[in-house]
């Protein structure tokens, strides 16, 4: 019986549960801990690199405009590029001044009045110029007689008197030579005084004297004048008629013609007035008579901003109107741009030439200029092309970077950059003239951030 029961005593034991080793199993390794660790970091690491892969190829939603080709109409017109405001100028404006001195005899139009080229306008009192040039013309005929004279040289009869006076002279001197003998012979023989031989021999030495004399002037009446002497006669001709010629044009000058065909703009002096070419004084004297302008030829003057100014160029067109005439349009197109800027306005001049003026434009109107954009040169393909049909985007849609223009057209997901080259600027949009045919889907109003290759998601089409 005890046997029994020791025996269960230790079936008994055998079942009881070890608590320390029970605490030892439950302690886990340090490896399995690390592992445990790793595990978990790498499923943060992959999860994040999922996240941050998603987000970079998530596609942009854009909005896209499908291009379409139209057809031109001819009455479509070019873009205006710039509105400026300006004033009516007549081309040439002439404030027509007397050349001379003097008093107002007699003026012969009004303000307003037509004038015709070559038209009297004004007279001017010309009394004392006529005798100045009566004076110049007197003194050159005078001139011109003595000029004649010596040219002809003396004539035979004048000639045959100095020889005559040459022949008697030799005879007075042939008769003083035989008294001067007779009177020697006398005195050798003591039957004449010494002053008898003395008055002798005088009267001879003159005699000879007076026949070298003529004898020389018989010479130079046969040679005629020196050329040197005709010469000097020449030039005091032509002076004097270079101050016939100065006489004449002041005695002209007081008759005041029109230098062109115009409209009288202003008419400055009244009869009685006296007018002058050197000062001019507020109440005296008056510096010119009228002025005078072609309105054939009328241009608007207009002072162009620094910021604009890039924008014109020579030749460009552009429309007219005035705010007198609002509803009456003129073809213009830039003749004149002024060299230089005026610094203190920080504009630059430029003259539009109105190309059909009528008389409803007046000089100093206030008028306006809508200058058209200029039409890039083309090869005759792209004009033929061009003059059938038109591609016009909207101008939200180019991209303009280093001076050339792009846009992003959207293909299987994706935006392609392309660069294109524009034309006219309207309110419908960007005129293409190169870089897109049409049917190409593209983004309206990318973002800065959008670049070439990005992936997209169209999110309206428009037609």
């Amino acid at each position: 019986m005890s046997s029994e029961n020791n025996d269960l005593d230790r079936d008994l034991n055998s079942l009881k549960i070890d608590r320390q080793r029970r605490r030892e199993a439950d302690v886990p390794s340090k490896w399995a801990t690390r592992w445990i660790v790793a595990g978990v970091l790498f499923l943060v690491i992959m999860g994040a690199a999922v996240t941050l892969w998603r987000l970079s190829h998530r596609a942009t939603e854009v909005a896209v405009h499908r291009v379409t080709v139209t057809r031109r109409d001819a009455a479509d017109a070019p873009g205006i590029v710039l509105n400026a405001a300006g004033y009516i100028v007549a081309h040439h404006k002439i404030q027509l001044t007397a050349k001379v001195n003097g008093k107002i005899a007699w003026i012969g139009v009004e303000k307003g009045d037509p004038v015709e080229e070559g038209q009297v306008l004004v007279r001017l009192e010309d009394t004392e110029y006529g005798a100045q040039l009566q004076q110049a013309e007197g003194n050159l005929l005078n001139l011109l007689a003595q000029l004649q004279e010596l040219e002809a040289g003396l004539r035979p009869e004048e000639i045959a008197r100095a020889g005559a006076n040459l022949e008697q002279a030799k005879a007075d001197l042939e008769n003083a030579r035989i008294s001067l003998a007779r009177v020697r012979q006398l005195f050798r023989d003591d039957l004449a005084p010494r002053q008898d031989l003395d008055n002798a021999q005088a009267r001879y030495d003159a005699a000879n004297a007076r026949v070298a004399s003529l004898s020389k002037d018989y010479d130079l009446a046969r040679l005629g004048p020196r050329r040197e002497q005709i010469e000097a006669m020449r030039g005091r001709v032509q002076q004097a008629r270079g101050e016939v010629a100065l006489r004449r044009t002041f005695f002209e000058a007081t008759v005041i013609r029109a230098p062109v065909a115009g409209i009288i703009l202003e008419r400055a002096v009244e009869k009685g007035e006296f007018v002058t070419t050197s000062f001019v004084g507020e109440r005296g004297a008056k510096g010119y008579v009228v002025s005078i302008a072609d309105l054939n030829d009328l241009q608007v003057e207009l002072d162009i901003s620094q910021d604009d100014f890039a924008k014109l160029s020579m030749g460009q067109k552009a429309t007219v109107t005035t705010d007198a005439f609002p509803d009456r349009k003129y073809e213009g197109e830039i003749a004149e741009m002024s060299p230089e800027a005026n610094r203190q306005k920080a504009t630059v001049q430029v003259k539009v030439k109105v190309l059909k003026p009528d008389s409803f434009l007046r000089p100093e109107m206030n008028a306006r200029c809508a200058f058209i954009a200029k039409e890039p040169a083309r090869d005759k393909d792209e004009r033929e092309t061009s003059a059938a049909s038109k591609i016009v985007i909207p101008a939200t849609a180019v991209r303009e970077a280093g001076g050339k223009k792009t846009v992003l057209i959207v293909l299987s997901g994706k935006v392609v950059e392309r660069g294109i080259k524009s034309g006219s600027v309207s309110t419908a949009g960007v005129e293409v003239i190169e870089g897109l045919v049409g049917g190409e889907e593209i983004v309206v109003h990318p973002p800065n951030t959008l670049q070439d290759g990005d992936r997209v998601l169209a999110k309206e089409k428009q037609g």
